[in-house]
């Protein structure tokens, strides 16, 4: 007679077949799912801080930020139990903190932080852009949705994108008094365009003073200098009592002699915004040429003369600048 120990292991065809469970199945495709969104989130986070705002990009990482939190949503539901056991622990508390001192740091901004948003080349859906090519110069200002200004400057013969030419571009209210800068020239321009720099250091000059006032009705109030809000010219809030205002260009190329002159004289282009009689394209006129003088006072002073024949190329730097105005309802 044989004898032998039998085998307790059942043939393999034999072996149980586990079935699936759902709600292990649910657990891993919400997980999946929730990792997955979280890689698109990074990524397009990623690509919004190192790029140009984009519509498209800022859209897809918002909506899918609104799927993630719904598959957070279902991630908390699935591990209730677990996460149930962390709001007894002490490592609750102490992450909570740690999140909202740093988001509180984050949004006071301070000079770290700034420094670091610095590095970013996305500065947003802005209110100002400007952007210079070898064929023209554009400039838009959308202080408001229903109003955007656009001026778009085709550059002259002399224009070389190479060496560019330095621009300023500002507000004055009627009584030529400076209100808004708009396109503000590297530092090391102010030199070379006089008459802004003059305009603005007197705006500034006369808004420290209205500041120093005891008085808040004095801050408040309107100035000899007019409005020190551009938004009383731009969007005036009596419809029926606009006030005009001018929008101003100099421009200046270093080094660009002509004749006898070592250094052309930076020009000025003016055009007028008259919102209670609201025109779409308006052309800028060129309006002279600053010059320093003295007035009554003693106090520096300058004034625009008329171009005359020591100018030459720098009459070939702008060859027209068009307003436009969308005034939408």
């Amino acid at each position: 007679m044989i004898t032998g120990r039998l085998s307790r292991e059942k043939p393999e065809h034999y072996r149980h077949v586990k079935k699936p469970n759902l709600g292990s199945l649910r657990r891993r495709f919400t997980s999946l799912f929730t990792g997955l969104t979280f890689l698109v989130l990074a990524v397009t986070g990623v690509l919004a801080f190192l790029r140009p705002f984009s519509l498209s990009l800022v859209g897809l990482h918002a909506l899918v930020g609104f799927l993630f939190i719904v598959l957070v949503g279902l991630h908390v539901t699935n591990n209730r139990r677990p996460l149930k056991g962390y709001l007894h622990s002490r490592s609750l508390w102490v992450t909570l903190t740690l999140t909202v001192l740093i988001a509180v740091v984050i949004w006071q901004r301070p000079a770290p932080v700034r420094a670091l948003m610095g590095l970013s080349a996305n500065l947003g859906p802005a209110q100002e852009r400007f952007e210079m090519s070898e064929g023209e110069m554009v400039f838009q200002y959308a202080p408001d949705p229903s109003y955007r200004m656009q001026l778009t400057i085709k550059t002259g013969p002399a224009y070389n994108i190479a060496t560019p030419p330095r621009v300023a571009i500002w507000l004055e209210n009627q009584g030529a008094y400076h209100i808004k800068t708009l396109l503000v020239p590297e530092a090391s321009a102010a030199g070379t365009l006089p008459y802004w720099s003059f305009k603005r250091e007197g705006w500034e000059k006369a808004k420290r003073e209205a500041e120093e006032e005891a008085n808040i009705d004095a801050v408040s109030a309107a100035t000899p200098n007019g409005s020190f809000d551009p938004a009383d010219y731009i969007l005036p809030a009596d419809p029926d009592n606009p006030m005009p205002y001018r929008l101003l260009i100099e421009i200046d190329q270093t080094g660009d002699s002509h004749g006898s002159v070592e250094d052309q004289a930076s020009l000025v282009y003016s055009v007028e915004i008259d919102n209670a009689s609201p025109q779409t394209f308006q052309l800028l006129d060129l309006v002279g040429y600053p010059q320093q003088e003295e007035d009554r006072d003693g106090k520096e002073a300058w004034a625009l003369y008329y171009v005359d024949e020591g100018f030459g190329s720098a009459l070939d730097l702008i060859d027209s600048a068009l307003l436009t105005i969308d005034r939408s309802e």
